[in-house]
């Protein structure tokens, strides 16, 4: 790394800010000021200037996509690769953590991961075992109840039991079988890698202060999306001695129900002894009056840190403002601007609040043969036909994997019905074993009738054979597609969708052979880091495109950019949301805005309905307090007006 070519590519600020004295350091960043450059650099200048070396260094994030364009912007800047650097994904570093350090976790060297839609096929199953009404416990409420919990730290022991309570003591309960169930089957859900990798190095003093030797220098992108356990990991692995180059946004912390804590700015200024705060306010996304129009937005927000976005690019448009006659006008006249824009349909954004608006704008956009996708839509590896396959490779390589058994044990129709089911998690239940175990039981007592028992029989020698074929994992993957005969279950769905399913299950082999290619290891290995990383990226929801237009919620769009956006449906009670009308939700609302408008670079349109379709009847709307709290000689009026 060229030192000198730093003042070159840095402005003043990111340069002090990339060559900070070794300590303690809060970056707050504003929307498109470079925070991933800088964090980037100051990783690269650490190593490039001899004050630390690769092996001392964590950097975390929050995506996959971020975390690797993290670590190729470090190899690239640097002379050669940066070897024992640690960069991930909250998830990805704990996992990675945990396949280390599988025994003093507690779980076997095969442990699986659970995405989130298997986890919510574990506690169906769970609630059926249990005779639980789900109408009074839904499964989703379930899943959020364990979840919520253990993003907090907290597990089903450390919950406290209330004789007034019903509800809650029946939560503890399905919690506590859930824990014993997941531990039992050898998997672990996104919040367990976490809590366990927590739990672990908290209760292992010597694996702490190992770490905590070896991680002297922390890196966290994001820091103000980080929840309660992200939060109480990062100070437990920082000790009293490692150093955090802490990179944040206030303005930006829009997660809060999902568990991200916007306190924990502040604690961390409490915790750790006198951090450097920096402030990044120099944006190169957008032009002056879009970042005015934010920077007066948000400045309604109280017990901000506070800073002011500006920009050297002053000869923008102004932020234009569109009154609609119903939401069918609001997007006729958002496809009409599209179809005027000279350049690339990617480079056009379509935000709204909720996912129920995208509905009239998909019509429309079809209708003028406008090209569009819904951005965060299902990924490859979230795909039915795909799970099927994959759960196929789970179950041959780790028999008491109940979430895969359940998936794929009538996948394609064998003659196993839902009575031999139940009977299977009974006893499974009352055994305390994995269904595979269960499963042996029932055949070895003769409990079931002879065409289940065949049926059932046959399933587990299909997955024994599976098991036991030596294959490189592309041509294993292969054989369970054609041994299990799914290409001709898909087949009976409908053309298109068989067609869709057919050309995915193609797809996924030429998957298998890339990783192995990118993986030089083989056997079982190479299978466990293959489902290591489709749980992995199922759970992460960045996505490509091509030259479409991007429809998405504001939530999705975070951290992106566009030429042109239109911010959509800002009306109270939609926008701001009429669940989040208290003080604390509405702040949070209004960054929400505020991120949507600094997502723009040249044009922003901000779009609002004198009335809209909801709820069965047509509704007279009033205009969003967001935009009356826009500085109006920023704004033009169309012609609606």
């Amino acid at each position: 790394m060229d030192i000198s070519k730093l003042t070159k590519q840095l402005n003043t600020e990111q340069l002090s800010t990339v060559t900070a004295p070794l300590e303690h350091i809060l970056v707050l960043a504003g929307a498109g000021s470079g925070k991933t450059r800088c964090l980037t650099y100051r990783i690269a200048w650490l190593i490039a200037t001899d004050k630390t070396n690769p092996y001392n260094i964590l950097a975390v994030t929050f995506t996959n996509k971020a975390a690797n364009e993290m670590r190729s912007r470090i190899d690239s800047l640097l002379t050669e690769p940066a070897k024992g650097l640690w960069v991930g994904t909250f998830h990805g570093i704990t996992h990675r953590f945990l396949r280390t350090h599988w025994q003093s976790a507690n779980l076997s060297q095969s442990f699986q991961i659970l995405d989130s839609n298997d986890q919510l096929r574990v506690i169906k199953r769970l609630l059926k075992s249990l005779a639980v009404d789900e109408k009074v416990f839904p499964p989703k409420k379930v899943q959020n109840f364990i979840n919520t919990n253990k993003d907090e730290g907290l597990r089903a022991k450390d919950l406290t039991a209330d004789e007034n309570n019903l509800w809650l003591n029946q939560m503890i309960e399905i919690y506590q079988i859930y824990e014993g169930n997941c531990q039992r089957s050898d998997v672990v859900d996104f919040g367990e890698l976490l809590l366990r990798c927590y739990e672990t190095l908290r209760d292992d003093p010597q694996l702490l202060e190992y770490y905590q030797q070896r991680f002297q220098f922390i890196h966290v992108d994001e820091f103000q999306d980080t929840n309660n356990i992200q939060y109480k990991w990062l100070q437990l692995l920082a000790g009293k001695n490692s150093k955090l180059f802490v990179v944040f946004d206030d303005d930006q912390s829009i997660y809060a129900w999902r568990g991200a804590k916007i306190e924990n700015i502040q604690r961390l200024q409490n915790d750790f002894t006198n951090p450097k705060l920096i402030r990044l306010e120099q944006n190169y996304r957008s032009t002056d009056k879009i970042l005015n129009a934010a920077n007066v937005l948000i400045a309604n927000n109280t017990n901000r840190l506070g800073k002011n976005l500006w920009t050297k690019l002053t000869t923008g448009e102004p932020v234009f403002l569109y009154r609609a006659y119903s939401e069918v006008d609001e997007a006729w006249f958002v496809a009409e601007q599209i179809l005027n824009w000279k350049g690339n349909k990617k480079e056009i954004a379509i935000l709204y609040r909720t996912t129920a608006q995208s509905r009239q704008f998909e019509e429309i956009l079809l209708q003028k043969n406008i090209p569009y996708r819904i951005y965060g839509g299902l990924r490859f590896y979230e795909r039915l036909e795909i799970k099927d396959v994959l759960a196929y490779l789970r179950l041959a390589l780790n028999h008491n994997d109940d979430t895969a058994f359940e998936r794929i044990i009538n996948t394609p129709k064998r003659g196993i019905g839902e009575r031999t089911v139940i009977m299977l998690r009974g006893e499974a239940r009352q055994q305390k074993m994995s269904i595979w175990q269960a499963a042996n039981n029932v055949l070895e007592s003769g409990q079931l009738k002879k065409r289940a028992a065949t049926s059932l029989q046959d399933f587990m020698i299909l997955i024994k054979n599976l098991e036991s074929l030596k294959l490189p994992l592309r041509e294993l993957i292969e054989q369970i597609i054609i041994t299990t005969k799914l290409t001709e279950h898909y087949q009976k769905a409908g053309k298109e969708e068989a067609q869709g399913r057919l050309e995915n299950l193609a797809e996924l082999t030429n998957a298998a052979y890339q990783f192995e290619r990118q993986y030089n290891t083989d056997g079982s290995s190479v299978i466990n880091e293959f489902l290591d990383h489709a749980a992995l990226e199922a759970g992460d929801k960045q996505s490509k495109s091509g030259d479409c237009v991007q429809l998405m919620t504001l939530h999705s769009a975070k951290g992106l950019e566009f030429e042109v956006v239109f911010l959509c449906g800002l009306e109270e009670d939609l926008f701001p949301h009429k669940n989040s009308l208290d003080d604390f939700n509405l702040e949070e609302e209004r960054r929400l805005c505020y991120v949507g408008i600094t997502r723009a670079k040249k044009l922003l349109y901000l779009c609002h309905s004198n009335s809209r379709f909801r709820y069965g009847e047509r509704n007279i709307c009033k205009p969003s307090r967001f935009i009356e709290e826009i500085p109006k000689e920023l704004v033009k009026k169309l012609h609606s007006y």
